[in-house]
């Protein structure tokens, strides 16, 4: 068995950062690992300048998302100065146009567990979830919360087993942990910590619901 940590990302508006420029900030249809990550950070106190701090969390923790409520997508017009040009590096423009993406009403359920080693206990976690030194945002500082993070823990054999603990039962799920009947993804989302604003690429499990409210749960 392992112990789980259950978070809500719940708000208005979220947004969940795809690889781009300043001319069009896309959101992806869930938060990844680098944002999930500056979530946790903000709420244990870890800074920006802070590489120790950083390298020691992402050591630390993996993640599952599930969907359970994609919300609706909108796009805000916004102007912005001395943005970084597109596809010409950090060179940066006087003013430009730029199309941000978010997603309305949308609801999240994700869990968090450690691995071996782990710099940090899941009780520190809650705890910072609980009282952050940082106020959390939905991946935007404009992103507020509407209800707390914290949700509960659960222990289960499998991050699907957990799932299957909290509802609402259903959403496709986004994972680290393999399972062999998922579908495998390649998604570029992990912080270069000691490269601001570059990434690498990792292998994501995809499972999707059978049909509604049931979900494959390996045995």
């Amino acid at each position: 068995m392992k112990d789980y940590l259950v978070l809500k990302l719940q708000g208005p508006l979220q947004a969940w950062g795809r690889e781009s420029f300043e001319g069009l900030r896309p959101s992806d249809l869930y938060p990844g690992r680098s944002a999930l990550l500056g979530l946790l950070g903000a709420c244990i106190g870890v800074d920006r300048l802070d590489t120790k701090g950083q390298h020691e969390l992402a050591a630390s923790v993996q993640f599952a998302v599930r969907v359970d409520q994609q919300g609706q997508k909108m796009t805000d017009y916004h102007t912005v100065k001395n943005a970084r040009k597109e596809y010409s590096g950090l060179k940066s423009h006087e003013t430009i146009q730029t199309w941000r993406e978010y997603w309305q009403d949308a609801k999240y359920t994700v869990l968090v567990w450690l691995v071996d080693g782990a710099e940090i206990t899941l009780l520190d976690i809650e705890v910072a979830v609980k009282k952050p030194v940082y106020t959390p945002v939905l991946g935007r500082r404009s992103c507020a919360l509407s209800r707390p993070l914290y949700e509960g823990q659960v222990s289960a054999q499998s991050a699907l087993m957990a799932f299957s603990l909290c509802e609402p039962v259903g959403g496709t799920i986004y994972s680290d942990e393999f399972d062999e009947k998922a579908i495998p993804l390649n998604k570029r989302d992990v912080p270069i910590i000691d490269r601001p604003r570059q990434f690498a690429s990792r292998r994501v499990y995809m499972t999707k619901p059978k049909k509604e409210g049931v979900l494959h749960v390996s045995e």
